[in-house]
C-alpha cells in the first residue's frame, strides 16, 4: 500500500487532533481509499514543550517541510495571515498540495492564493476554515455545484451562542454568560474576535466567495458583535415572539448581494432560533435543491481535525488520481460580477427599544420623528410608570424600511430631552 507523506505546519490544538486522528485511524483511511497517510514532520515554536508526540517528528525549522521533496501534503495549522500566507504560498510553489484551517488568511488572501492554486494546478482544501467538522465547503462547493445559491445564513460562532443561550435561559448578565463560556473552554481567554463579530465575518467572506463565484475580502463584511445587547433586549424580544442570535448572511439579488454579521431577531419557529449552547448551523437555499440546514459543532479539536484529515484524503486522491475532485475553482468570475450591496440601503424590520422620561407626549414625540423618516410602527410596549417623572422602556417593532431611515431617525431622537440613554435597536430577520 503506498504511503503518502504529510507535513504538519503547527502543533496547537488542531494540529494535535489531526495527528491524534491520523494515529487512531489510519488504518481505516487505508482501507477506505488505498493510501496510507503518514506524518513526517511538524513544525512548533519549542520542541521541549510536553507533548504526546514522538520528538523526531518535531522541527522549528518550516524548510524541513516546505522543501522536502518526500512531503506531498501539507496542512497549514498555525493561524493568523503571516507567516501562514508565505508558507501556503512556498508550498504550492513547490508543488504540493494544501489543507488549510486559517479563515483569517483566506478571508483577506483568498484571491491571491486560490489564483496560485490555479496558475500551478494543485489541490487546495479548507474545509476546516469555516463550521469546524460540519462539511459547508464541500456542500457548497462539490453537492451543490449545480445551484444558483441565494443565500446562506448561518449562526457561525459558537461562543456567542452559548453566551446568548445562557443569558436568556438562566437571566444571565452578558459579563457573567461570557465567563461562564471561558471556565468551559467554548471562549478563549482574549474572546475579543468572537465578541465582535470578525470571527463570523472571516468565514461568511470564504462562504461568500465560494458561493456567488468572486473574491469578497473581509473587509467588505458588514460586522457588528453582540457587546451593547443585553438581557432586557433578549427579554423583550421573547416577548414579540423572538430569539436573538448573532447571524452570518450572505445574500444575492439580482446583481447586488449583501454580505453581513450583526445581531438579528428571529421568530422564534425559524429552524435557528432553536441552536443553543456552543452549536453552529448554517441554513442555505439554492435555486433547485431549496432549503437544507447543516448543523454541528463549529469548533474543537476532534471536529475541526475531523474536516482537515478529510481534506487530506482529498488532496491525496487529487494527488494520483488526478480527477476533477474537489477541482471546482471558487472564483469563476470577476470581482466586478457583483455589487456589494451598501449596509445602509439593506431594508429590515426592526426591534427598538428607547429609555424615555414618564411624562405625556413622550410616546408622540418619538413616534414623530420615526414618521418623519418613512419608518412605521407595527407593534409597541410602553411599561407602565412606577415612579412618575422616572424612566421608562419603550420598545417597539418596526415594519421594513431602509437602514439609512433608522440611523438619521435614531440620532434625532437622541437629542430629544425625554430621552435618557442612547437607543437601542436590533435587525429582524
Amino acid at each position: 500500500m503506498q504511503e503518502v507523506k504529510i507535513g504538519l505546519l503547527g502543533c496547537g490544538t488542531v494540529g494535535t487532533g489531526v495527528y491524534e486522528l491520523l494515529e487512531k485511524n489510519k488504518d481505516i483511511i487505508a482501507e477506505r481509499t488505498g493510501f496510507k497517510p503518514v506524518i513526517k514532520k511538524i513544525l512548533v515554536k519549542n520542541k521541549k514543550k510536553g507533548r504526546k508526540i514522538p520528538g523526531d517528528l518535531l522541527t522549528t525549522d518550516p524548510r524541513e517541510i516546505l522543501q522536502d521533496p518526500e512531503i506531498e501534503v501539507v496542512c497549514e495549522l498555525i493561524g493568523g495571515e503571516e507567516p501562514a500566507k508565505t508558507f501556503i504560498l512556498e508550498a504550492l510553489d513547490q508543488g504540493k498540495e494544501v489543507v488549510t484551517a486559517n479563515k483569517a488568511v483566506l478571508a483577506s488572501y483568498g484571491e491571491v492564493i486560490w489564483n496560485k492554486v490555479a496558475e500551478k494546478d494543485r489541490f487546495l482544501g479548507f474545509e476546516a476554515s469555516v463550521g469546524g467538522g460540519i462539511p459547508i465547503i464541500k456542500t457548497l462547493k462539490d453537492s451543490l455545484v449545480g445551484n444558483r445559491i441565494n443565500s446562506i445564513i448561518g449562526i457561525i460562532n459558537g461562543t456567542t451562542n452559548y453566551i446568548l443561550t445562557r443569558m436568556l435561559e438562566e437571566r444571565l448578565g452578558f459579563e457573567e454568560a461570557l465567563k461562564e463560556a471561558q471556565a468551559k473552554g467554548y471562549a478563549e481567554a482574549d474572546p475579543t474576535l468572537d465578541i465582535n463579530g470578525m470571527d463570523s465575518a472571516h468565514k461568511i467572506a470564504i462562504l461568500a466567495s465560494l458561493a456567488f463565484g468572486f473574491f469578497i475580502p473581509v473587509k467588505k463584511v458588514y460586522v457588528e458583535g453582540i457587546e451593547s445587547v443585553d438581557l432586557l433586549d433578549l427579554e423583550f424580544s421573547r416577548e414579540f415572539g423572538y430569539v436573538v442570535k448573532l447571524l452570518a448572511f450572505a445574500i444575492k439579488k439580482k446583481n447586488e448581494v449583501e454580505v453581513r454579521v450583526h445581531p438579528a431577531l428571529i421568530p422564534q419557529d425559524h429552524v435557528l432560533a432553536s441552536i443553543r449552547l456552543n452549536y453552529n448551523a448554517l441554513y442555505v437555499t439554492g435555486d433547485f435543491v431549496g432549503e437544507i440546514l447543516l448543523y454541528g459543532l463549529g469548533a474543537g479539536k476532534e471536529p475541526t481535525a475531523s474536516a482537515v484529515v478529510g481534506d487530506i484524503v482529498d488532496a491525496i486522491c487529487y494527488r494520483y488520481a488526478k480527477g476533477c475532485i474537489s477541482r471546482v475553482n471558487p472564483l469563476t468570475k470577476s470581482s466586478n460580477f457583483c455589487k456589494i450591496k451598501p449596509m445602509e440601503e439593506v431594508e429590515f424590520k426592526y426591534y427598538f427599544r428607547f429609555s424615555a422620561i414618564d411624562r405625556p407626549g413622550v410616546l408622540a414625540k418619538i413616534s414623530g420623528i420615526l414618521g418623519e423618516n418613512h419608518i412605521s410602527i407595527s407593534s409597541v410596549v410602553q411599561i407602565g410608570r412606577h415612579n412618575e417623572g422616572g424612566c421608562v422602556p419603550i420598545v417597539m417593532i418596526t415594519h421594513e424600511t431602509k437602514e439609512k431611515n433608522v440611523r438619521k431617525a435614531l440620532k434625532q431622537i437622541e437629542k430629544l430631552d425625554v430621552v435618557t440613554d442612547v437607543p437601542k435597536f436590533l435587525r429582524i430577520l
